[in-house]
């Protein structure tokens, strides 16, 4: 069983950076993980993954919004997910949940079987 704990969230002013942080417990060997965002009324959707061997993945619905300004990355060692956003927008608000899947391809099509409960990010314009 994994647990996962985001922080990092918070409000910002439009062009600036947040680093968002999730805290894995039970490892994480062998697992997909990345972020998903929710932006107001909207589905909440796959950002960016990053699989056991390192190999990230930008795609879906944000990828062009985001591309350049997120990076995602992983710490094996404290067994910690990051999302870098820099250059925030105002359309860049939202939840953003962590998420983890022994499989790729359940969590780019939505159903990870491990979520974190979630944190807000809300940038103003």
């Amino acid at each position: 069983q994994i647990q996962l704990m985001e922080s990092g969230g918070g409000s910002v002013q439009t062009g600036g950076s947040l680093r968002l942080s999730c805290t894995a417990s039970g490892t994480t060997a062998g697992y997909y993980m990345g972020w998903f965002r929710q932006p107001p009324g909207k589905e909440r959707e796959p950002v960016a993954g990053i699989d056991s061997r390192g190999i990230i993945t930008y795609t879906g619905t944000f990828t062009n919004s985001v591309k350049g300004r997120f990076t995602i990355s992983k710490d094996n060692a404290k067994n910690t997910l990051h999302l870098q956003m820099n250059n925030l927008r105002s359309e860049d608000t939202g939840m953003y949940y962590c998420a983890a899947d022994s499989r790729n391809s359940n969590f780019w099509s939505g159903r990870p079987s491990f979520w974190g409960q979630g944190t807000q990010v809300t940038v103003a314009s």
